[in-house]
């Protein structure tokens, strides 16, 4: 079950890199036609702007960081004082990965829960982007998944008998 948690993790983060990309994709091709749309006014034309770029962006933001937690968790790439921590003995390094990990399988589970109501919440009130008029329930989905995905990677870590340190 650890390897299928890890590919999942490792494949969201690919997903998610691939959303980072197309957002630096579009955020370029936005920039070029402000530049040229300013060279284009001295000669009485003009660029336009991607409609809806603000839209886009902030939709896909939502979902692609959230793709990447669970890599990170699988990978011991959150937050942790390794250096502070190696001066104490190993049953204590162990307790605080039990502790932090215990913290952040509830963390996890309890932000999927809410990311839930939120689905619920913007689906029942026919939520639509201001510009673009796209429904936005549907970006809350792969933020869900990232939650429960990342929550199972830290829970399955609680109960490895080794320390990361």
């Amino acid at each position: 079950m650890k390897n299928a948690l890890n590919k999942a993790a490792a494949w969201f983060a690919v997903a998610g890199g691939f959303l980072a990309l197309l957002i630096a994709l579009v955020t370029m091709v936005n920039v070029t036609a402000f530049g040229l749309d300013k060279l284009a006014r001295l000669f009485g034309a003009n660029v336009p702007a991607i409609i809806g770029y603000e839209d886009f962006v902030s939709m896909i933001v939502s979902s692609a960081a959230l793709m990447f937690f669970p890599y990170c968790q699988s990978r011991h790439g959150h937050v942790a004082v390794d250096v502070f921590i190696k001066m104490f003995p190993t049953w204590f390094a162990r307790s605080v990965d039990v502790i932090s990990g215990v913290l952040m399988t509830l963390l996890a589970f309890f932000l999927g829960y809410m990311m839930i109501h939120g689905l619920i919440e913007v689906r029942s009130d026919n939520t639509l982007s201001a510009i673009l008029g796209w429904p936005i329930w549907p970006f809350y989905v792969p933020g869900i998944i990232s939650m429960f995905l990342w929550a199972l990677i830290a829970g399955t870590q609680v109960f490895k008998r080794e320390s990361h340190v």
